[in-house]
This record gives C-alpha cells, structure tokens and sequence, in this order.
C-alpha cells in the first residue's frame, strides 16, 4: 500500500489542533439519480444494514435502487430551498458559527470544517485538506447526541479507513456521544420553552427519534437507553410529569421489529385516547432535514389531524442556534483538553531538522 503524505509540510510549519464536525449526508439534488448514488453509497454500509452481504446486495441493487430513489427524490423536492439541501445548509451554518467561536479565542491554533458520512464533502477530503494544512491533533465530532453503532460508529469507520491509508497518524479524539451533556440539555430545554411562550402548551409533548432495528438494541447497541435518558432529562428541566411527555421512534424501513413505539403509530392513536393537541421535537436531529421536516412536519402531522387530532405543532431543531453553538462549543473545549496549552517550538525544530541536513 502507497502511504499518503503532507505533500507541502515543512519543519517550521506550526501544528494545528482540528476539529472535524459530521453529519449523515445528503443527496446533491432533489432528483433520481442523486437521490440513487446517495442512497447505494448510505445502504450498502453494513453498519447500517446488518445483513448478509450478497443477500442484501440483490435486494439492494435489484428491488430498493428501482424503486426508492424516485419517491425520495420527491420527498426531497419539498423541503429543497434556495439555498440547497437543509441539513446541508444547517450543517454548514454550525461549521461556521463553531470556527468563528474557536476563532475568537484561540486564533488560528484551531481549524473547524465539517464533512458528509455519505455524499459530499467527504469525510476523507476533508480530513485530508485538514492533514494537509498541518493538522497534527484531530478532534471528530459526529453530531449525533445518542450513540449508535449506525450513525457514530459508522463515522468512526469512514474515518479510520483514511488514517489507515495515512503516513503520518495525528493524535485523535472521538466524541462518541453527548445524550446528557448539560449544555446540550439545557439548550433544549430553552427552545421547547422559547415555544411555549409564543404557544400555548399542547396536552403532550412527544420526543420523537430516528429508529433502529429493535435486534441492535439486544446485541448491545446503547441508542434506545440514551434516547430515553435525554428525554428524561429535559422533561425533568421542564417539570413535566410521565403522562405528560413521551418517547416515540420514526422512520423505520423494511419489515422486521424496529423499537417501539412507532412515531406513525402513536400519533394516528392518541385522538382517539383524548389527546387533541401535541407538540413534537426530535432531539437526535441537530440539524433540521428531510426527516424533521417533511416526515414530522408535514405526513405525521396529517397522520395525526386525520385521526381527529386539532393542533399539531413541530419545534424546530437547534440548528445554528446561538445557544446550541455555544453548547457544542463548550463540549469541544472539553474534549480538546491540554491540547490547547501544548505548543511544539516550530522554529527549534526547524532548526534541528537543518543541522540535520533537511532543506524543508
């Protein structure tokens, strides 16, 4: 194997402290075939799929790539703006706010960039532009509160294939999960409150995540506990009681057991059991996407309204909020730890590298 190198490094260069933000990805346009690329490269991950490979690349590559793309390309159409692809835009709105934060306090010792677990930017481009403008100790930081082998460890996967195929290893921290991190707890907390003020509170607030297969919770996936262990900890913030609040799961795909209970489900449930007026928030999302904003504002609430419900109300994610940012940032100080006090001596190095015979 050919080790990839810093192709412009040089000894009196200074070392950067890089702090990677991730998130799943998104299709470059609301139409088939991106909606088809997106999807083979997100399916066939096998942390995302956990089935035999051949099996499940026939149904992949003869059932679900003739048929999915087309309907998604036109749920992707309804929530396309301006602007692009929402988790895109979001995404990059939060690199941007966390780089100016980082910025302000450590100059340029810091570099922030974001990248996509599937599509573009690539987490491997981006890490190696990282590596390239002397990044030498790597924080990642998936934005994914509840740890899941789906999402954060499949970001720790992409990731350690390109420093697998990297000459020089920089020091590396992964934030795996922060499902009761105080900062990100509290942020919560204030635009569920931000809501209520401008609305009345509805008779149930449902938190509402993605899905998984109910079989990665009995192999050991942590997900459904630190799911449950968000929600209580807002709602004990919020001083609500346990028929106040509830936990739901969306999105699910195919046909086995996801866990329950099913965000569809339950909302097409709760008219008929009193329960008129709901209000949803999805934790698990730090940006807003296709997933907040056409399957929970939009179909579940017709879901809902249909079933003899009369007020339907999604809160938005935290997106680029000024009080998200600033609990992602405090989390990243967190992580970097002594790195933001240690220095190597560029110019000594430099020097011990000429007397040695270097001419870079």
């Amino acid at each position: 194997m050919k080790y990839l190198s810093n192709s412009i490094f040089t000894h009196d260069q200074e070392d950067k402290i890089g702090v990677l933000v991730t998130n799943l990805g998104t299709p470059e346009a609301p139409e088939k075939g991106a909606l088809k690329r997106y999807l083979r490269e997100f399916l066939s991950d096998p942390r995302v799929v956990e089935v035999p490979r051949l099996i499940w690349w026939m149904i992949l590559n003869l059932v679900i790539l003739n048929i999915r793309p087309k309907r998604s390309a036109h749920a992707y159409s309804t929530v396309w703006t301006e602007r692009g692809s929402p988790l895109m835009f979001h995404t990059q709105d939060q690199a941007d706010a966390l780089a100016l934060n980082m910025q302000e306090k450590y100059g340029d010792k810091v570099i922030v960039d974001f990248a996509m677990r599937y599509g573009s930017p690539s987490i491997e481009s981006v890490t190696r532009k990282m590596l390239e403008q002397g990044v030498r100790q790597l924080l990642v930081l998936p934005l994914y509160p509840q740890y899941s082998g789906s999402t954060n460890g499949s970001t720790f996967d992409a990731l350690s294939q390109v420093l697998r195929k990297t000459r020089w290893v920089p020091d590396v921290r992964f934030v795996s999960h922060y499902h009761d991190f105080t900062p990100y707890i509290d942020a919560l907390v204030n635009t569920i409150k931000a809501h209520w003020t401008s609305h009345e509170r509805a008779d149930k607030l449902i938190f509402t995540y993605h899905g998984i297969p109910k079989r990665y919770l009995t192999s050991g996936d942590p997900y459904h506990c630190e799911c449950y262990k968000t929600s209580r900890l807002v709602a004990e913030k919020l001083g609500l009681s346990k028929d106040e609040y509830m936990v739901t799961f969306q999105s699910r795909f195919g046909r086995e057991e996801w866990l329950q209970p099913y965000t569809d489900h339950t909302l097409k449930s709760l008219p008929e059991q009193g329960v008129k007026s709901v209000q949803m928030i999805c934790p698990g999302f730090s940006a807003d996407c296709l997933e907040t904003i056409e399957e929970i504002g939009i179909e579940n609430r017709d879901y809902f309204m249909e079933a003899g419900g009369e007020r339907y109300e999604y809160i938005a994610a935290l997106n680029a909020q000024p009080e998200h940012i600033t609990a992602l940032s405090q989390l990243i100080e967190q992580n970097l730890g002594g790195w933001l006090t240690s220095q190597r001596n560029a110019p000594l190095s430099a020097k011990l590298a000429s007397d040695l015979g270097s001419q870079s």
